[in-house]
């Protein structure tokens, strides 16, 4: 019933910028709170960033706070994530997710190398 499904991820060069989104269905998108996390094998999986459903301040991993940025449009049903200042470190599978009952997209590979 509930589907995230992201895209977005590339491949792109370090101080390059990327643009996620997330596509939701299934479920009343504006009255979730909404995440991006990351995972990268060998490693836990990372919250990046959460927003809530439509008013108050978006939540950064410090690792991204400064160069991350998300939002979403509830009228679309959407969520991204604007991403600059790319780093190598943040290479990593990212994931749309519905935190309340622990929903998961498939994730999009985001790749920053050289």
């Amino acid at each position: 019933q509930v589907q995230l499904v992201e895209s977005g991820g590339g491949l792109v060069q370090p101080g390059g910028s990327l643009r996620l989104s997330c596509t939701a269905s299934g479920f009343i998108f504006s009255h979730y709170v909404m995440s991006w996390y990351r995972q990268t094998p060998g490693k836990e999986r990372e919250l990046v960033a959460s927003i809530p459903p439509l008013y108050g301040s978006a939540n950064y991993a410090d690792s991204v706070k400064g160069r991350f940025t998300i939002s979403r449009d509830n009228s679309k049903n959407t969520l991204y994530l604007q991403m600059n200042s790319l780093k190598p470190e943040d290479t990593a599978v990212y994931y749309c997710c519905r935190p309340y009952n622990s929903h998961w997209g498939q994730g999009t590979q985001v790749t920053v190398s050289s």
